[in-house]
């Protein structure tokens, strides 16, 4: 199969399209035809070698967190999918590889693709989708009439968290640029700071939980 891959850690390292071998279908797996791959901001600091002690993957190494396509088979253990199924994952840590033509997925880590959403939206919304999920539900057990303050809201992870934490109930602030506040007022936000004319440390109180994302400055504002 065709597929991108990179031979070495390094921020200039290019990557290469290459012939790959079809992955290997264990027993739990999935074998999916990629339809679409989202890239990731994860895939870049991976390519650079920001998590090699983590995450020591082997070379070459196909990167893609987020994939959605179509089931060509599935390992004998499998119940939920069969060929010819629509579906969509973030596969699991040391068996991504969504930047190629066929991807084995765990089971328990794919789901059936949305009917309303393309394959292109579908490959969006995995890995920041768990992302928000796991910070507002999981981890910050966000309830109903709580005030979240959600950075970037207009980014890959704030647009899906806005979005759950109204699902959830919740009263949500959120910043973004100027260009951006009519687009996250309509995904949500209650509160929106132009970071460009304001300081949301000075706007903001009370806030019962803060998803940050944009490092140790703002953590401490």
């Amino acid at each position: 199969m065709k597929a991108f891959l990179i031979d070495r850690y390094g921020k200039k390292e290019t990557g290469r399209i290459a012939q790959m071998p079809e992955p290997e279908l264990r027993d739990d797996e999935v074998l999916v035809k990629v339809q679409a791959a989202g890239v990731n901001v994860l895939d870049a600091k991976i390519k650079s070698g920001e998590f090699k002690l983590i995450l020591p993957y082997r070379m070459p190494l196909v990167l893609g967190h987020d994939v959605a396509g179509v089931v060509l088979k599935v390992g004998p253990s499998v119940r939920q999918f069969k060929p010819g199924d629509e579906v969509y994952a973030r596969p699991d840590d040391f068996r991504i590889g969504a930047f190629a033509e066929f991807i084995a997925v765990k089971e328990a880590s794919l789901a059936p693709k949305p009917i309303n959403l393309s394959m292109e939206e579908a490959a969006s919304i995995p890995l920041v989708a768990l992302t928000a999920w796991q910070a507002l539900v999981e981890a910050a057990k966000l309830k109903k009439g709580q005030k979240v303050f959600i950075q970037a809201g207009s980014g890959g992870v704030g647009t899906i968290a806005i979005q759950l934490a109204k699902h959830l109930g919740a009263i949500v602030a959120t910043t973004t640029s100027t260009n951006n506040v009519e687009w996250v007022k309509a995904l949500g936000a209650d509160v929106v700071i132009d970071y460009k004319t304001q300081d949301f440390a000075t706007e903001l109180n009370d806030y019962d939980v803060v998803l940050n994302s944009l490092g140790n400055d703002e953590l401490k504002k």
